[in-house]
């Protein structure tokens, strides 16, 4: 630093001086996620989706002759590999991505922004639906070892799938400047567009759309967890629930088991999709607020983004 720097630093308020040397010292890496910005969260998402599927293909070649090919769930090995072996891969790259950028802390901190009473609605939606698939399941029907594997690889698809979207997404887009309402939709909507991978699996047209409606409401809906809950471990642990729900009630991914008998609030808890979509219209209609970047992050406030948003 020249003595021209150095005396223009020394002359500087102290906690303008300390953010400069802040900005200064750090990385071109994290200088540039740091910015945010609706395109490294779509970048983002796309990095980790081809790594999750690069991740499945290779654990598939080193191991698909343990999996069941008419059925992943027939057993605890063959589901494990099958759905739990590449999203585990997933969390450790995510850990990874966010300790490189110093924000593992800060994705699992306090939100920057509190949500309102009613965004309690969606949680307690989904909480309802998920107990009662879980009590309507017909475990005697499910091989052991699998229940407990969908339930292990259920946690790691809620911690990956929450960290990757509203942990990761939602804060570049906050770090870029958006307001809550376009933060909640692009993150929604990078998180629908993930699912519609699907039809590369070979699920048809149809299961694919619906699946891609589902999880952009789903969205929302963690959305408003994130925000009135104040912590990322929330949707987490709501995500972590819903996916092992859906599968021990219906037998399979995007599928009806038909060698099961569910019990008999089975007919009410596979309304759960559809209610959740339709919860999904109240933050569509009141999240507002945004969040100040300057406050949250130590960034000077950016042009303003959409000028409906106040």
């Amino acid at each position: 630093m020249s003595s021209e720097q150095q005396e223009q630093v020394d002359q500087e308020p102290h906690g303008a001086r300390r953010t400069q040397l802040a900005h200064t010292a750090e990385s071109g890496w994290r200088r540039f996620w740091n910015r945010g910005g609706w395109w490294k969260a779509l970048l983002v998402i796309a990095v980790y989706y081809g790594l999750y599927q690069l991740a499945g293909w290779l654990i598939g070649l080193a191991f698909g002759g343990l999996i069941d090919k008419h059925d992943f769930f027939a057993n605890g090995l063959s589901t494990f590999i099958a759905v739990g072996a590449p999203i585990v891969v997933g969390s450790i790259l995510l850990i990874v991505f966010a300790l490189s950028l110093g924000w593992l802390k800060e994705l699992f901190g306090p939100q920057p922004i509190r949500g309102s009473w009613w965004m309690w609605i969606g949680v307690v939606v989904v909480v309802l639906f998920n107990v009662l698939r879980f009590v309507s399941a017909d475990y005697p029907g499910w091989d052991a070892g699998a229940v407990v594997a969908v339930l292990i690889s259920g946690l790691f698809i809620g911690f990956a799938e929450e960290v990757l979207t509203r942990g990761f997404a939602v804060n570049l887009l906050r770090r870029g400047g958006y307001g809550e309402r376009s933060v909640m939709l692009l993150s929604s909507l990078l998180f629908a567009a993930m699912h519609s991978g699907n039809i590369f699996s070979g699920q048809s047209p149809l299961a694919v759309g619906f699946t891609v409606v589902y999880t952009f409401a789903f969205g929302l809906v963690m959305y408003t967890a994130l925000r009135v809950t104040g912590n990322l471990i929330w949707p987490i642990l709501l995500h972590a629930s819903t996916d092992p729900s859906l599968f021990l009630l219906t037998g399979g991914v995007d599928a009806t088991g038909g060698s099961l008998h569910p019990g008999p609030l089975a007919g009410v808890a596979g309304l759960g999709n559809i209610v959740v979509m339709i919860v999904a219209l109240i933050p569509l209609i009141f999240v507002r607020g945004r969040v100040d970047r300057e406050a949250a992050y130590g960034l000077t406030p950016p042009p303003v983004k959409l000028s409906a948003e106040k």
